[in-house]
């Protein structure tokens, strides 16, 4: 089982990146068993959707055109 130092790192990167298979199946199965690390993965989620609205906007690569 991962401890939660492993599956706090994991539930960063899960923002970044795709997890591998091992890595979904891991972390699924420690969120199944730790309540702390539940509600950190909620709240990385509410921070992860909060940053979305100051990214700036694309590109308009059509402008000018």
């Amino acid at each position: 089982m991962l401890m939660c130092k492993d599956a706090t790192r994991l539930m960063s990167m899960k923002r970044d990146r795709a997890l591998t298979l091992r890595e979904r199946l891991s972390l699924r199965f420690h969120l199944t068993m730790c309540s702390a690390c539940r509600e950190c993965d909620r709240q990385f989620g509410l921070l992860h959707q909060a940053g979305r609205h100051f990214e700036p906007p694309a590109e308009d690569h059509t402008a000018g055109h």
